[in-house]
């Protein structure tokens, strides 16, 4: 089956429909791991720098918000953490799914496959913390090396170009975001205050007035959005991590568009049947077509589809550097230095996280649980696993939950040694296997021609 071709325009295939969204996602990545990581050197340099005092408490200044007599107070680094980046978890939410209804993760084999390497990254560094920081107070902190930054592993990524094979890019994005998936759970479950259920009770009373309003037909965005609304004050209020509503919701985001494609060119022909002139204004039935086709056109995207478009360049270009601002800043000056959490950091990060991913996809694959792409050698799939060491954003915000302050610039320094070691190792590594790989089909496209 192909879709329609246009002339002009080159011939379109069915694997369009999926392929450019993903493309469209990774190039809003790669630049915006540039801009995040010139907004994290910022971060670090202002603090440094004799405007230190002024830049560290600007952040920490209170911001309330009421209603009645209910009120929540927080400093803008905390409403940057809990409010803003609730909407980054939705977004990595939105690809999730969108990934596992539409796009390669449809294999149920494949998922597990992705799943099982995000678990094993996730646990196994922090087992390994856990047993480099036993007795020590810092021990809360096991949750700082569970997480892969998303933008960062792209861009680096990006900087390697097109001798990356597309399905390499894939199992890295699919087991980034299962890490941020499970690290918002950690985050709710592990490092929450305690629970109120009366609270947590509303919460699941506006999820099920959401799937409600979806059942009988509600369609505008600001009415779900007030809700959504209310599910996040309901969290935060409950002692579970309010950000939990950013995936919670992004999972519920319908990924199957409400107008067909044949309905929207049926309504589309019949506006296009009206002959040119000035009869589109009045209450006609010329103008009720022409707001109908409207509407089709909107909905014949997905809500998935039109909320990612719409708000991952918001996340990607506000409030992912709004927050490598907010969290990135360390007097290093003044830091009385935890030798021994900063290493379990940076060796739960750049050793735990690759030895992880490697070895649940080995034995995914070995028990025939999951399915290794094609065209994703061993050697590449290692070489990628330790990208995922780089944990920049997600390593931050669990920090700032984990550790105390006699704690925090330690657990920074451990994350930012873990990250760039990650970094810098993987783009060592995937540079020569691909560069061996370039060279092995050239010799071998040589010797054909030769014979």
């Amino acid at each position: 089956m192909y879709m329609t071709q246009v002339p002009g325009r080159l011939p379109e295939e069915p694997i369009h429909r999926f392929s450019r969204p993903f493309v469209r996602f990774l190039r809003i990545e790669a630049l915006a791991a540039a801009v995040l990581l010139v907004c994290a050197i910022a971060a670090l340099a202002i603090s440094n720098s004799r405007w230190q005092v002024p830049y560290l408490t600007f952040w920490e200044t209170p911001i309330r918000i009421g209603f009645g007599d209910m009120e929540i107070s927080r400093s803008i680094k905390r409403w940057i953490d809990d409010g803003a980046m609730t909407l980054f978890f939705f977004v990595v939410a939105l690809e999730l799914k969108r990934e596992m209804v539409l796009g390669e993760l449809r294999n149920p084999r494949m998922t597990l496959f992705s799943m099982a390497a995000a678990l094993g990254g996730m646990l196994i560094p922090a087992l390994l913390f856990l047993a480099m920081e036993r007795g020590q107070s810092a021990g809360r902190g096991w949750g700082i090396v569970m997480a892969t930054d998303t933008a960062f592993v792209i861009g680096c990524l990006a900087v390697l170009g097109a001798r990356i094979p597309r399905e390499l890019r894939l199992f890295l994005l699919s087991v980034a975001i299962f890490d941020d998936v499970g690290a918002i759970m950690v985050i709710a479950i592990g490092y929450g205050s305690h629970v109120d259920w009366t609270a947590v009770a509303w919460a699941v009373a506006a999820l099920m007035t959401i799937v409600a309003m979806g059942r009988i037909g509600i369609r505008h965005v600001a009415v779900y959005s007030v809700f959504g609304g209310v599910t996040w004050v309901a969290l935060d209020l409950s002692g579970i991590h309010p950000s939990l509503a950013g995936v919670v919701l992004g999972l519920m985001t319908p990924a199957r568009s409400w107008v067909s494609d044949n309905r929207l060119h049926a309504i589309l022909d019949r506006v296009v049947a009206y002959p040119r002139g000035e009869h589109w204004s009045g209450d006609t039935r010329d103008r009720q077509d022409l707001q109908r086709a409207g509407i089709a056109a909107r909905e014949a995207l997905s809500p998935l589809e039109r909320l990612e478009m719409a708000l991952h360049p918001w996340v990607a270009f506000v409030i992912l550097p709004l927050f490598a601002l907010a969290n990135g800043g360390l007097s290093l000056s003044t830091t009385n230095v935890d030798v021994r959490l900063a290493t379990a950091v940076a060796v739960g990060l750049f050793c735990g996280k690759p030895i992880g991913v490697v070895l649940f996809s080995y034995l995914a694959a070995k028990l025939r649980l999951g399915i290794r792409p094609k065209g994703l050698s061993w050697s590449l799939l290692a070489g990628g696993a330790l990208l995922t060491g780089i944990g920049f954003t997600m390593a931050l915000l669990i920090a700032e939950l984990a550790l105390d302050e006699a704690h925090l610039d330690s657990g920074k320094i451990g994350i930012i040694c873990g990250s760039v070691l990650s970094a810098t190792c993987g783009l060592a590594v995937l540079g020569w296997l691909t560069s061996w790989h370039h060279r092995r089909d050239a010799e071998d496209a040589g010797s054909v021609r030769g014979n």
